[in-house]
Parts: C-alpha cells; structure tokens; sequence
C-alpha cells in the first residue's frame, strides 16, 4: 500500500489539563478541544510534549485520545487528522503505544527519540530503533526531533532522509530543534520525495520554516490562538509577507513569554485569556499562576489573543 502524508496545514499540540489532585480534568479537555477544532486547524497533536505524555499512564492516553478523535469528528474539518505521541524509551513499547493510538482513533503517531542511555544512543542505534517502530507500526510515523528533552538527542538531516527513503512507513518529522538549515535540506531532499511531511515545531519560528518548504506547523502557541496560526499560513500563501512578517514578530513575542514559564504556563494562559483549565502540571513539574500575565508581562499574549477574538469560527 502506498504511504500517506499528512495534510498541509496547522497542527496543535493540546494540552492535558488535570484538577487540583492531579486527576485528569477531561471536561476541560474537550472545552479546549472543541474551541481548537472550531478554529478550522488541520489537525491535533495528542500526548506530545506539551500534552504531557511521559506523565500519563497507557490507559488515560487512550481516553484523552478516544476522546479528541469524537470531539474533532463532531466540531473540526471533515477528515481533520490526528497525530498522537509514541514515543518510549523501549521499541517495544513504542509499537505498543502506536498500536494502542491507531485502535483510538489516531491517523499517525509522532516517536520522540529514546534518551535513557544517551552515550548509547549512536546513529545506527536510532536509525534501527525508528526502522523497527515504523516497521510494526499500524500508523505512519513522524520522527519528532527535540534535542531539548532528549538529553541533546539531535536527529541530522542525512539519518532523516535515509529514514524516509528506507521506511515507506516514516513519513514526515517534526523539528523543534529550530534548525532551519535542516528544514531545508529535509524538505527538499530527492531521497524523501515531495510528500515528505517536514514541519517546523514552534510558532517563533513559522514564518521561517514555510519559506523553509515546511508543510505547516505544529506549535505550541497555537494552543492559544489558533485562527491567527491558519491566518498566517494565509497570508504566506497569497504573498502578502509583509504582513506575515509583521504577525510573525507577534508571535515570537508571545512565544518567548510561553517559553519561559514551560507547559504550566500555556495552561494559565489558556485559563486566564478563555476561562477553563488550571496552570497545573503533574508532578514534578509545577503550577503557574495567571497572574503571570498582568501587566507589560502578558501584554504579547493580550495582543494576539485580542485579535484572535475578533476572527470567526470555521464551523
């Protein structure tokens, strides 16, 4: 069978929300779910690094995914897609997480690199680990690239496009890393043909990777304002990049804010700008409070959030 390709378009990585004693608050997750796929996005990322994955047991990854998959059928696009994390730091149970997301309803999974035994992590090693998760896995597979929490892990270009080229079944990636060097030669890499999904993994740097030949976005920010995410792939799209440049220095403002107070703190944002959620993170990762955003501190997020407000629902 030939291999499939996510789609075009903007991808977000949700966040999980959880109550006061760190239960999952799966009310506020379909609030959030439902206002992201009203906004007309391409697709969800479900159990990446901002939805808390490692933190997450197999059968509550399962609910939050069943649950996304009924939430995005009945508010998002027709066929909007979701990728859902299969990262571990066994392949064993790799395969058993992206076989676990393809039977709740999961179109692709996103593999994160092992990183428990970092000196032991060489080129041929991960080359063998993606190799054999595609192999087995029921769902394409995105290699999701963050040396930022995978002790300094970083996929090159050459060992992204052998990937591709070897496994029919590895069929984009997802580049957190910022190299913007590395878009570039992946997305234009003969050996990985032009379906190959290469996406840019930060809203501070969308603008660069669609000049790049990324396939979109799949960026934190978006959690918060994503009409001016599909806004911006707009407005790349008919030229209009004086305006892009323009909202893309807006976004890195905001994205700077985000940055600096970690997960917790989009889910205060979210809690503060849209009223649901806490700025709870299960432990060992803290809380933030949304008076973080008072005053000058918050004015980036109050400005994108302000306008976002004023654009329609899709649907």
């Amino acid at each position: 069978m030939s291999p499939h390709y996510p789609p075009r378009g903007i991808y977000v990585p949700c966040v999980a929300f959880f109550h006061e004693d760190e239960t999952i608050d799966f009310e506020a997750i379909r609030t959030h779910i439902t206002r992201i796929a009203k906004a007309g996005v391409d697709g969800l990322v479900i159990q990446g690094s901002n939805g808390e994955a490692m933190h997450m047991s197999h059968e509550e990854r399962i609910e939050v995914l069943k649950l996304a998959r009924s939430v995005l059928d009945e508010h998002g696009k027709p066929g909007a897609t979701i990728i859902a994390g299969g990262g571990a730091q066994s392949t064993r149970e790799s395969i058993q997480l992206c076989k676990e997301a393809h039977e709740a309803g999961a179109d692709y999974a996103l593999v994160l690199s092992p990183s428990y035994w970092v000196p032991a992590m060489q080129k041929p090693v991960i080359y063998k680990f993606f190799d054999d998760v595609a192999a087995a896995s029921p769902i394409p597979i995105l290699l999701y690239n963050f040396p930022g929490v995978t002790g300094g892990i970083d996929l090159d270009s050459d060992l992204i496009a052998s990937l591709a080229a070897g496994n029919k079944n590895v069929v984009g990636c997802k580049l957190t890393c910022g190299n913007m060097g590395k878009l570039q030669r992946v997305a234009h890499d003969p050996r990985v043909g032009a379906d190959f999904a290469a996406f840019a993994g930060k809203t501070d740097f969308m603008l660069h990777g669609l000049v790049g030949g990324s396939r979109g976005v799949i960026a934190a920010t978006a959690n918060l304002v994503p009409k001016l995410h599909t806004l911006m792939l707009r407005l790349y799209d008919e030229g209009r990049l004086r305006e892009a440049q323009d909202l893309q220095t807006r976004f890195s403002r905001a994205d700077w804010v985000l940055v600096q107070l970690g997960v917790a703190g989009l889910k205060a944002a979210l809690h503060k700008y849209y009223g649901y959620g806490l700025g709870r993170s299960r432990r060992p990762l803290g809380s933030v409070d949304m008076a973080k955003f008072d005053g000058e501190g918050g004015a980036p997020l109050r400005d994108l959030v302000e306008q976002e407000n004023t654009l329609p629902d899709i649907r």
